[in-house]
């Protein structure tokens, strides 16, 4: 079993692979597997994968659904390494982080969140519309809300396998599962680190961010946040799953 399992949903992304899969090959030393889950067998990432390769452990993930959620699910559903990542296709800058953000998880950390907004952290090329919406969300969730991230909506995001295992996914939209999981584990008490991340706007392929779309989740999520610090809700009312 891998130290490490990479959940990396795709849809089309033969054109970018090629660097992501060099990057994890070049900079990452922490044994991993890499679950590409796709929602259709014509994607064209899979036929790159096939190419290029070389190296990796790599797992195909069907979605049974459709989307990017329920392509996530599906990595996270598949994953039973140690530590779990989220990293997205077209990726091929944050790779020299990795291995930092595995060895934390080892150490006890249920989440390490890259953080766009942390000294040392940046965006580039983003759309300003979606720049003011996640800079103000940032803002209110980390000063009003006390979450202790500055970036608490970034989908770059590794996850303890025991505690992802533990926590059901109730959102059902887009990266909000990232924002809730955060939550959660912040209204446990648990451990959470971060470290400095870059986010750059993709140059190949079209953005499947949908704000409007997803908006309903993450007020769900910034509510719970606001809802423990400043009402006293406890672990007591956050969903575990089943032993």
């Amino acid at each position: 079993m891998a130290d490490l399992d990479i959940v990396m949903p795709v849809y089309n992304e033969g054109a970018n692979i090629g660097a992501v899969l060099d990057a994890l090959r070049r900079e990452v030393k922490t044994p991993l597997r890499l679950l590409v889950c796709h929602d259709s067998d014509s994607d064209d990432t899979l036929p790159a994968l096939k190419a290029l390769g070389g190296g990796l452990a790599i797992k195909a993930v069907k979605n049974p659904g459709r989307g990017v959620h329920a392509a996530v699910m599906a990595g996270f559903a598949a994953a039973d390494a140690p530590a779990v990542l989220m990293l997205p296709a077209d990726d091929d800058y944050n790779a020299p982080l990795i291995d930092e953000m595995a060895a934390l998880v080892k150490g006890g950390a249920a989440v390490v969140c890259a953080d766009r907004f942390m000294p040392g952290g940046r965006m580039e090329g983003c759309p300003l519309l979606k720049y003011v919406l996640v800079r103000l969300s940032a803002f209110a969730l980390r000063h009003a809300a006390r979450l202790p991230v500055d970036d608490p909506t970034n989908g770059f995001r590794m996850f303890s396998g025991e505690v992802l295992r533990s926590l059901p996914v109730e959102s059902k939209s887009g990266f909000s599962w990232s924002l809730e999981l955060l939550v959660k584990c912040h209204r446990l008490g648990l451990r959470v680190e971060r470290l400095p991340a870059a986010w750059i706007e993709r140059r190949e392929g079209k953005s499947r961010f949908r704000i409007a779309a997803w908006m309903l989740d993450y007020l769900r999520w910034f509510l719970f946040a606001f809802a423990t610090t400043w009402l006293g809700r406890g672990p007591e009312t956050v969903a575990r799953r089943a032993a």
